[in-house]
């Protein structure tokens, strides 16, 4: 059998491309370490842990105090701004955020996720490790797979009929679709739990899921009429879901697609497919930090509070390096998502796509 070497010549390029490319996210790194900005930041969390804890307690008690009457509506909707909060905590234990040692932080991202929130952290874990791994990019990002909207012109092209009527015009549906992302969310939990597919941890997220959903039921049934019970409910998992889909639709959609086998350096792979949303206190708030998407995916670990230490640190060596950061208002990003969806459905092709991107495939 005859085999033929690669040409030397050809490949060299290659090879110091790369090689470049790793040497640039060390030097990056490098000076992140040294400013101490991957250090845990328990005091943060102490305090962040315990005003949710009490402001969980507090709701309880005013759902009890309400008793039966239509104004658990606001508690319903609190409780949705409150179980985004969660969330957001068992987000960043799953990163390793919160604490030095991992078996901790495990354990406290499957708490804020099952007992607190209501969702699997192992379904969760096995969803994002695979987005973090590959942002944007086709046949391996599942956030961008969807059986509702079509986030790329590939999906869309598969459409036909009434479906494909509709993803012409997804982009005006998104934000009403997103007040049933919430419920999507448990279901899809569920779902994971159910399958034989391998899940981490199965019975421990069965277990806190089943007391989260037992605790709720006990005391909308203990203090309302199943009438009011079920719009609790309608209202609590609407928010949620406005909640959830809110601040983490902004980070991702409507940045550049990338194509199945393209190659592409982490450093450029995470800058180029995320967006930083601009924003004080409120916008920190609501997006539990995710606002600083792209610190975020070049820094997956860094604590939360760190993330807005770090990004003029990262603006500046993007701007240095010559690499495209993406930084919008909430607003914005709203606008450019809808864009984006409409253009995706009208199969106009990508209106956003990165010649840079292109440039640096294998």
């Amino acid at each position: 059998m005859t085999t033929t070497a690669p040409d030397p010549a050809a490949a060299a390029p290659r090879v110091r491309e790369r090689d470049r490319a790793v040497s640039t996210y060390a030097e990056l790194s490098r000076a992140v370490k040294e400013r101490g900005l991957l250090d845990r930041r328990l005091g943060y969390y102490a305090v962040r842990i315990s005003a949710a804890a009490a402001a969980a307690a507090a709701l309880v008690a005013g759902v009890v105090v309400l008793g039966d009457s239509w104004w658990q509506l606001l508690p319903a909707a609190a409780l949705g701004v409150l179980g985004t909060q969660f969330a957001f905590l068992g987000h960043d234990g799953a990163h390793r955020q919160v604490f030095a040692s991992n078996a901790r932080n495990d354990w406290a991202a499957r708490v804020f996720a099952g007992l607190c929130a209501g969702l699997s952290h192992g379904w969760w874990m096995n969803k994002h490790t695979r987005h973090h791994a590959a942002p944007n990019q086709v046949g391996r990002d599942t956030d961008i797979e969807s059986a509702v909207v079509a986030f790329h012109v590939e999906e869309a092209q598969k459409r036909r009929g009434l479906r494909a009527a509709l993803t012409r015009h997804q982009g005006w549906f998104f934000l009403p679709l997103l007040l049933l992302s919430g419920a999507n969310l448990h279901v899809d939990s569920v779902r994971s739990l159910a399958r034989r597919s391998p899940v981490k941890g199965r019975w421990t997220d069965v277990g806190f899921i089943a007391a989260h959903w037992a605790l709720y039921a006990s005391v909308l049934l203990t203090t309302m009429g199943p009438g009011k019970a079920a719009a609790f409910v309608g209202v609590h998992l609407a928010v949620f879901g406005l909640c959830m889909g809110g601040a983490f639709a902004p980070n991702h959609v409507g940045m550049p697609i990338v194509e199945r086998g393209a190659r592409i350096d982490f450093l450029r792979r995470q800058v180029l497919t995320s967006r930083n949303i601009r924003g004080g206190v409120v916008v920190d708030f609501l997006m539990g930090g995710l606002n600083r998407q792209v610190e975020h995916h070049l820094f997956p670990s860094m604590p939360r509070p760190n993330l807005r230490r770090v990004q003029p640190l990262v603006r500046e060596f993007c701007a240095t390096h010559g690499i495209p950061y993406t930084e919008t208002s909430l607003v914005g990003s709203y606008r450019a998502i809808i864009s984006h969806l409409n253009e995706v459905g009208l199969r106009a092709g990508d209106p956003f796509s990165c010649p840079l991107a292109a440039q640096l495939r294998a």
